[in-house]
């Protein structure tokens, strides 16, 4: 769909309202530059594009598809295809939008392929028409006006990530477990943030030399490129730092993971006292609860029942009692070897 298309000549706009393709490719020979803007087109609608303007057919099949990292191909007839990503931050669902943005630039025409809602350039349109003596320069001068709108948005999106990296680092860091999911998440996003952000410097390079762009423009790539560069090393440390939090969040979850192990044992050791306990019980109110001729004989009074069951009992119980009592005393005792040389330097081997 095209979405606006212009000729523009001595710093200003030609005329106003819609333009057809073949009008357009015409008043390429009229001097100055025409500047179509194209949202989503359908294969067709770039094939129309193609054979009005002359493009090469490969950098119509790369302004299709949609690419990883923003690049620049020159081809023989002198027209560039800069392909650009850009980045919106949604607040509602916390994540990063991207979106496309595909430059064919000539001498007399600028052709722009947006893919994706986060590629809107009625912005940067706007802004170089108030600015006539960057109009003048030609066809570079809408390159660097979607370069400083693209690189400008990288900001907010920097922004937003640093906030949502800083809530969960400040969760990680007060001992409490994040979610794991959501650290992997930004992870993600800083780094698909990062291969938008980064080969773009390579391109940009490109357009501060002289030979690449008009002496009046140089000016204004490099300080479009001083912006990217910023925003490359805070994205660049953002993903370190995220590194960290994933690291420090996995040490938190061990901390309470080891907590909890620590409370299962107290729990079945409690539960392996009790039922040491009750096993010798158990055993004594068997052994008394059985129908044999000796039992039935000679308890035959209150008080001896009373006696051998309270004996059969008790007994058990502090036999266990000093046992368990004694064994943590004897395991903290040192051994005589070492209590001795403790003591008595003298007995420490020759040598030491």
């Amino acid at each position: 769909m095209i979405v606006d298309c212009a000729h523009y000549r001595d710093g200003s706009r030609q005329h106003e309202g819609p333009m057809s393709l073949e009008e357009a490719a015409a008043r390429c020979t009229e001097g100055g530059f025409v500047w179509l803007g194209m949202f989503e087109p359908a294969p067709e609608e770039l094939d129309r594009v193609r054979a009005s303007f002359g493009l090469h057919e490969l950098a119509v099949e790369d302004a299709q598809a949609f690419h990883l990292r923003p690049k620049a191909e020159q081809y023989e007839d002198g027209t560039e295809l800069i392909v650009l990503r850009t980045a919106r931050y949604d607040d509602e669902r916390e994540e990063v939008d991207t979106g496309e943005i595909s430059v064919f630039l000539a001498e007399h025409f600028v052709i722009t392929v947006r893919q994706g809602i986060a590629s809107e350039l009625g912005g940067a349109r706007s802004r170089l028409e108030r600015r006539p003596e960057l109009l003048r320069a030609g066809s570079a001068s809408t390159l660097w006006a979607i370069l400083d709108q693209v690189v400008d948005s990288y900001s907010p999106v920097v922004a937003e990530l640093e906030r949502d990296i800083e809530q969960i680092e400040a969760t990680v860091f007060s001992g409490t477990v994040a979610p794991t999911e959501r650290i992997y998440f930004l992870r993600r996003e800083a780094t698909d943030f990062y291969r938008a952000v980064h080969p773009l410097l390579a391109v940009l390079a490109r357009r501060v030399l002289p030979r690449r762009s008009p002496g009046e423009l140089l000016p204004y790539f490099r300080d479009v490129q001083d912006h990217l560069l910023l925003v490359n090393e805070e994205v660049a440390a953002q993903r370190d730092l995220l590194a960290t939090v994933l690291e420090a969040n996995i040490a938190v979850i061990s901390v309470e993971q080891n907590k909890i192990n620590l409370r299962q044992s107290a729990t079945m050791e409690r539960l392996t006292i009790i039922a040491t306990v009750f096993l010798p019980l158990s055993f004594v109110v068997g052994f008394f609860g059985q129908n044999f001729e000796w039992l039935v004989n000679h308890i035959s009074s209150l008080t001896a029942f009373i006696t051998l069951s309270a004996v059969g009992l008790l007994l058990p119980v502090l036999v266990l009692y000093v046992w368990l009592r004694r064994r943590p005393g004897q395991a903290a005792q040192p051994s005589p070897g070492v209590a001795d040389l403790g003591d008595h330097p003298s007995k420490a081997p020759a040598g030491k």
